[in-house]
Order: structure tokens, then sequence, then C-alpha cells
């Protein structure tokens, strides 16, 4: 069954509903695998040195513990509410959005949902970049759908 959209964008939905099919097959260690890369790609967009940003780092870093078995659900959610607070802080609609996208994907790790929203989130940062350009949106899917088949075993 196909992922609800959680948020308002412009998308491919053909694309999406190609990523969305393929992520129903992945398991949770490898969606958040995916969400961080996806995470890191869109704060390079926008220009967020993410090594830089300690609610980050501690995202991602709890988000990879708990890929190794050695952090749980309860400090992924913790970890993740902190990027939210970021966001919920930042006057840059574009900035917001995109650690938006970050607090979804530190958060796969407590739920495999939070993956498919954190690729939603990248694509409405793009489409804020780009004032709703169809083909920055797809070539940012493409993107996904690729990093997404690397995954596949």
């Amino acid at each position: 069954m196909p992922s609800k959209l959680k948020i308002k964008i412009v998308d491919n939905k053909k694309l999406r509903a190609e990523l969305d099919e393929l992520y129903e097959k992945m398991s949770q260690e490898d969606l958040a695998k995916w969400s961080l890369l996806l995470a890191k790609h869109i704060l390079d967009i926008v220009c967020i040195d993410y090594n830089s940003v300690d609610e980050i780092v501690e995202g991602f870093n709890t988000n990879e513990l708990w890929q190794a078995g050695k952090a749980r659900m309860h400090d992924v959610r913790q970890a993740s509410f902190k990027t939210h607070k970021l966001a919920r802080e930042c006057e840059s609609e574009i900035k917001k959005t995109a650690l938006r996208a970050v607090g979804q994907a530190v958060a796969s790790g407590h739920m495999r949902e939070h993956a498919m929203v954190a690729s939603d989130y990248a694509v409405k940062t793009i489409g804020l970049i780009n004032s709703n350009d169809a083909d920055a949106i797809t070539c940012e899917r493409q993107w996904q759908l690729k990093e997404l088949k690397k995954f596949c075993r």
C-alpha cells in the first residue's frame, strides 16, 4: 500500500510511486541509512554544515548507533526532537524545511515511515529553492531513487 503524503508538496507522482514501491521492500535499517544520506544531501544543497551543528551531529550519531543495536528507539526520538526544535527556531523557510527532512531522517530509527517523510521534505526543500520547478523536483526524486536502489539486496 502506498505511503500517505504527510505534507503538501509539488512532486513527480510517478517517481514518488516508484520510490514508495521500493521503500516498502526495504528493511528499516537500510531506510535509516538511506534517509541519513538524503539528509546530508539536502543540507549540502542549503549550505548547512551538518558537522558543525551539535544537534544534527547527535541525531546522525544516535541513528547510526540504533542501526548497530546500541541505542534505543527512545534515544532516536529524543535526538529527532532536538533537530525539529532547530527547525522551529529557523527563520529561513528553506533551511527550516531542510531541517525537517533531517529530523524525519533521524526519526527513521523510530518508525520506518519517517524515511519517506524525510524524502518528501527534501522534495519540498528543492521546490522552495526552485519555485516548484518540475525539472528540479524530478531530478531530486531521480537522485533519491538511484540512492535507494543502492541499498537493495
